[in-house]
């Protein structure tokens, strides 16, 4: 029994959070099992200056907060507080702020290096348990293992991402020509059965199938339980040019699927298809709304910009206003369709937008598009999604290889997260487009720079 008691206790570990751990994930201390958890009162005081705005890390701080207030009491400062049944217990370190180690190797006294400092001082402590600092900062674990100290990233909502985003689509050879030929000939296409690998398909995936002699763009339909053709429609003045693009006017004009997932490299033409094709639906749909999170860059916050909120964020929305003008460049002067257009931005029925002023509406009967979903975490995903109401679409593009945020990555994004917790659901597709169309030089930069 003795000994058992040990063997338990030398498994046990002791984990200090950063505050950017808290941030992306409000709900953490949930993910650590029967290990202890340390919160040194810098992250505290880190958390207290984003307790004010409407952004999800600014949520996440009040919410985290609120938790705190919620365990406190006389003796959790010296004994720390029960996390529940099976869980460790929480502790806020309030000293060893000030390690000898850390201060000789960094000489710069900020926050990092005093949870760093709270690190190495409970590691030396506590020799019989390892101690390990948990930061989404790889900076910051560089350091701490500089000095000898275990340091990991939050990997709780990590997705395998190398078969997300691999390949274009499937395709099966060796099909029989006759059966190609059933597809084209029927609208309606043939029972999903009648495929030997049908059992391998998720719901609304797109792949090709090819014989000796044709081949057919098809689509499973989780709908209807069968394989259907699909083809290359122009939508707002926009012709697929290749099968994955056909793919995604596919799935994102079937008003059965609810959400949509389409990721790809820079200039293989995500936002601009998602636009195309909802601009295509606005009869189905009261409102369009397009929006992307707002990233800044070099460290500077949208303070530092001219003007109001409307004109700051100007900048950041370019993007998405030079893809509507793009389609009206496709479409006729005066057309009917550019009219529509117009009529639209008008009567607010087509908005572009920051995602934060999005966020907090209940959307009924619209049509979302989230651009730089790749930005996101995984918290924020779900807020946004949650948000559907009634007769409610949501489309998420991104390049999950191009992320501005400093602590996710192309497995912890909310975008990757979502793909992958959300595969073969009916309400659900996802296209990745590989192959680059904006022009013969940005297909040539995108690969070999």
């Amino acid at each position: 029994k003795t000994m058992a008691v040990k063997q338990k206790k030398s498994t046990k570990k002791n984990f200090v959070l950063d505050t950017n751990v808290i941030l992306h994930d409000y709900e953490c201390l949930d993910k650590f099992e029967e290990n202890d958890i340390y919160i040194p009162i810098t992250v505290l005081e880190e958390l207290d200056r984003f307790k004010k705005g409407s952004e999800q890390i600014n949520h996440n701080a009040r919410a985290f907060a609120r938790f705190l207030d919620s365990l406190e009491s006389e003796s959790f400062f010296k004994e720390g507080a029960p996390l529940g049944e099976g869980r460790g217990r929480l502790y806020i370190k309030i000293d060893g702020l000030e390690n000898p180690v850390v201060e000789k190797a960094f000489s710069d006294r900020i926050a990092d290096h005093r949870i760093l400092s709270c690190a190495l001082t409970l590691n030396t402590e506590q020799k019989d348990e390892p101690t390990i600092l948990v930061t989404k900062d790889v900076n910051l674990r560089i350091k701490a293992r500089a000095l000898g100290m275990q340091a990991e990233d939050y990997i709780n909502d990590k997705v395998p991402t190398r078969t997300l985003f691999d390949a274009a689509h499937e395709e099966y050879t060796d099909i029989p020509a006759e059966l190609i030929d059933t597809i084209y000939a029927r609208s309606e296409g043939i029972a999903v059965e009648e495929l030997d690998f049908y059992s391998k398909l998720q719901p609304n995936q797109c792949f090709i199938l090819k014989s000796d002699r044709n081949s057919v763009m098809v689509r499973y339909n989780p709908f209807s339980g069968r394989v259907t053709k699909v083809d290359k429609v122009t939508r707002s003045g926009i012709t697929p040019r290749n099968a994955e693009q056909a793919f995604a006017f596919e799935v994102i004009t079937d008003p059965n699927i609810k959400l949509v997932g389409l990721t790809g490299k820079a200039g293989t033409g995500k936002t601009l298809l998602a636009l195309a094709a909802a601009l295509s639906m606005r009869e189905t749909y009261q409102q369009i709304l397009l929006a992307r999170p707002i990233v800044a860059l070099a460290n500077k916050d949208l303070g530092f910009l001219p003007g109001d909120e409307k004109q700051k964020i100007t900048p950041y929305m370019q993007p998405l206003f030079d893809n509507l003008n793009f389609i009206k460049n496709q479409l006729h002067a005066g057309s009917p369709e550019v009219r529509a257009i117009e009529d639209m931005q008008r009567e607010n029925r087509l908005i572009i937008e920051a995602l934060a002023y999005i966020r907090g509406r209940s959307l009924s009967d619209s049509l979302l598009i989230v651009d730089e979903a790749q930005n996101l975490t995984p918290h924020e995903v779900k807020t946004i999604i949650t948000r559907a109401g009634e007769n409610t679409k949501v489309v998420l593009t991104g390049d999950v290889e191009q992320i501005d945020s400093p602590y996710l990555d192309a497995e912890s994004n909310g975008l990757a997260y979502m793909i992958d917790k959300m595969a073969g659901q009916q309400l659900f597709a996802h296209v990745n487009l590989v192959r680059g169309e904006r022009s013969e030089l940005s297909e040539i930069a995108s690969n070999l720079l």
